[in-house]
């Protein structure tokens, strides 16, 4: 009988957008391109003498308010919004070329570059695309804080995320604070795809003061004042706010380097917590194994080219 692998997968062919920075407050040019079988996701800085950054746990050495890979004086943050959309549409190689320290925020969710990615078109590469297949519990805490991922009842199980926030703040305790998500495209873009990145009025002054959220505004985070959210329009999900914190775990998680197969939960987990998550599992050779489905109809995760 004949099968059709799961392949990898990249874009089919180059695109280029411009956003502001959300915390530099400057104009970012990026572009997305097509990389050939086995590169990964490889971040080019064009300002730096095209100083390559390959996307690897070990190299996040900064995750305040964001992700941040670090290699020598090079950096390039606030990667986990792409990210996600990366993950979810199943893209395995891709260079983005980015003339600054960060992506561009854009609207504060994955939803521009998931529309980047559908415009580029996404093509399937002539080689198996590979997992990693949790065989044991791996679990991180800080304090009160924890994540972990436990392994599938099932072969038919892909990857299925809980996330628990707890914030002391009126507006959020007034939304539902878990919220799940059953990975694959279409969930990720209709159930998470949207949620943007939230901050609080009152921190502002101290974050400028830090020379972060120069770019933040209302058209690219929800912004809570002492009691309310201050967006005209509100919210785009009643439970924005974990739903978020889950698009950010997908963006965290994917920086492994391949897609996870498993049972991720989290409370009140941030992007530190989701990067030791993934070194714990990296530094356990019994915790995983590698995997690839050589019948297309027996992958467990579902990928194709957005449609937003």
């Amino acid at each position: 009988m004949n099968t059709t692998p799961t392949y990898q997968r990249t874009l089919a062919t180059s695109i280029t957008a411009q956003g502001v920075g959300l915390h530099s407050g400057k104009t970012v040019t990026m572009t997305l391109r097509p990389a050939p079988v086995g590169t990964g996701i490889v971040f080019v800085r064009t300002d730096l003498n095209n100083t390559q950054i390959p996307m690897s746990a070990t190299l996040i050495l900064d995750t305040m308010m964001s992700s941040n890979l670090v290699v020598g004086d090079a950096r390039v943050g606030t990667i986990e919004h792409l990210l996600s959309a990366v993950s979810a549409c199943g893209i395995d190689n891709l260079y983005v070329d980015v003339d600054a320290s960060e992506i561009p925020i854009m609207d504060g969710s994955a939803v521009v570059f998931l529309s980047l990615i559908e415009k580029a078109g996404v093509v399937e590469q002539h080689a198996p695309k590979e997992f990693i297949k949790l065989k044991k519990e791996v679990k991180v805490t800080d304090g009160d804080k924890w994540a972990k991922i436990t392994p599938n009842m099932s072969d038919d199980d892909g990857f299925f995320m809980t996330f628990e926030i707890n914030f002391d703040h009126v507006a959020i305790k007034a939304t539902d604070q878990t919220a799940t998500l059953d990975f694959n495209t279409d969930n990720f873009i209709r159930e998470v795809g949207q949620a943007r990145t939230f901050g609080f009025l009152k921190d502002l002054e101290y974050l400028r003061s830090c020379n972060l959220a120069l770019g933040g505004s209302l058209d690219n985070a929800v912004v809570l004042d002492d009691d309310s959210v201050m967006n005209e329009g509100g919210l785009r999900y009643p439970n924005e706010f974990v739903r978020h914190k889950i698009l950010d775990a997908v963006g965290d998680l994917y920086v492994i380097g391949r897609p996870l197969l498993g049972q991720f939960s989290a409370y009140k987990s941030g992007h530190a917590l989701n990067n030791a998550l993934i070194r714990a599992i990296l530094a356990d050779e019994t915790s995983h194994e590698i995997v690839t489905f050589y019948d297309k109809n027996r992958c467990p995760i579902t990928y194709h080219s957005p449609k937003i």
